[in-house]
């Protein structure tokens, strides 16, 4: 990056020096052309601005050593002691980049009596599973957890960390980037790493109309959180691999400030996230009422109903219905979307369905590229028919 510097001896007039910022960036102020925040350094005036502005790169930082940074770590996300599904999907993803540039696995495993779960995850790829088995870190606690991270990263100094977009992940994660001033890219859809072991984190931007690459090349470790089934999880091997070293931090260390006075569970609910099949009704719904075309095919499939975004917004379904990076990702066994027209956001949540059928009457729509099966028409005739045939029991031509 760098900064603007104003010539204040070389402005010949200051009202055309302002006029030629489309941003409105400068302000004149004692006779003298001040620059705000909302420069975004398009350099147009120092393009046009007869010498009186310019842009001064910063000093360049020392470049980080990345050869004390080694091997590809994992988070494991457990609720007492049951490791969450995202945090396999992550070694199968850790144990291919660690693949690629010749590194390790390790896996970061902390909680309280939680033997069993270090035992099972060397059936998984991993290299090294580092176990903080602690009374105090039997119910998660932020100060805490964060601290054992902390001690963990100094320790074994990993290349990159992989964790969870879970409910503590996304707690966790940001604390422990900021404690070692380095960068965390969130709801990560692509990982991939260069053999110099920078870490290539994509993911949608700007409102989902671009997918940016982001690289954190000045900083070690560097950090990316991603959703349950955005990933392919790896087959458990019957042999377990590895090994499990005992990972200890001081007791003083886990001291902390908040107190867990106790935890309320959660009543079980049916989630779209468990559905084998889905039905998604998109923009293509002209009015509310519309939606039971889209329940009852659902119901005639024996799977959930889901929708996009727009609804959402419109009040026409519950949040929790709703699919893509702003809502839940899934991954049915069958999905069809009804009038969907598959913005970035909304197919990074269900490009990973096993089969994609879907109805739309334009035939440039996005979520063709995506689909399996693509009908190009109007959905409220196909869906009638897609209905009588299921009830019927005739094969779907």
């Amino acid at each position: 990056m760098g900064k603007l510097v104003v010539h204040q001896d070389k402005i010949q007039d200051i009202k055309a020096l302002m006029a030629i910022c489309p941003f409105g960036a400068m302000t004149e102020k004692d006779g003298k052309v001040e620059i705000s925040a909302a420069c975004r350094l398009c350099k147009l005036c120092v393009k046009k601005g007869n010498g009186a502005m310019e842009f001064v790169e910063d000093e360049a930082k020392p470049q980080i050593d990345k050869s004390k940074w080694q091997g590809i770590a994992v988070y494991i996300d457990h609720v007492d002691g049951r490791i969450h599904p995202v945090s396999y999907e992550l070694l199968g993803k850790a144990r291919e980049l660690a693949d690629k540039i010749h590194q390790q696995v390790y896996a970061l495993f902390m909680g309280h009596d939680i033997s069993a779960g270090a035992e099972e995850l060397r059936h998984y790829g991993v290299d090294k599973v580092y176990v903080c088995d602690k009374e105090a870190l039997g119910e998660f606690n932020m100060e805490s957890y964060a601290k054992v991270f902390e001690h963990f990263i100094k320790q074994v100094k990993p290349a990159a960390i992989l964790v969870g977009a879970t409910p503590v992940g996304r707690q966790l994660a940001p604390r422990v980037a900021a404690r070692f001033h380095t960068g965390l890219t969130a709801d990560c859809t692509v990982l991939d790493i260069h053999e110099n072991s920078d870490l290539v984190q994509i993911r949608p931007a700007f409102g989902g109309n671009i997918m940016a690459e982001i690289l954190t090349p000045n900083t070690r470790p560097q950090m990316a959180t991603v959703r349950y089934k955005i990933m392919d999880a790896p087959e458990r091997s019957e042999e377990a691999h590895g090994v499990i070293e005992a990972f200890d931090v001081p007791e003083k260390s886990l001291a902390s400030r908040i107190a867990v006075l106790g935890i309320t569970k959660k009543p079980k609910e049916k989630s779209i996230e468990h559905a084998d099949v889905l039905v998604v009704a998109g923009r293509g719904i002209k009015k509310k009422e519309d939606l039971e075309l889209v329940y009852k095919l659902s119901e005639a499939l024996g799977g959930d109903f889901a929708c996009t975004r727009p609804l959402i917004e419109a009040g026409w379904m519950d949040a929790k219905r709703q699919i893509g990076l702003s809502g839940r990702t899934v991954r049915p066994k069958l999905i069809i979307t009804c009038g969907v027209s598959g913005a970035i956001q909304f197919v990074a949540g269900m490009e990973h369905s096993e089969e994609i059928f879907a109805i739309n009457s334009d035939p440039k729509a996005s979520i063709f590229k995506v689909a399996n099966y693509a009908v190009v028409g109007d959905l409220y005739e196909i869906i009638p028919q897609l209905i009588d045939e299921i009830q019927q029991g005739r094969k779907i031509a």
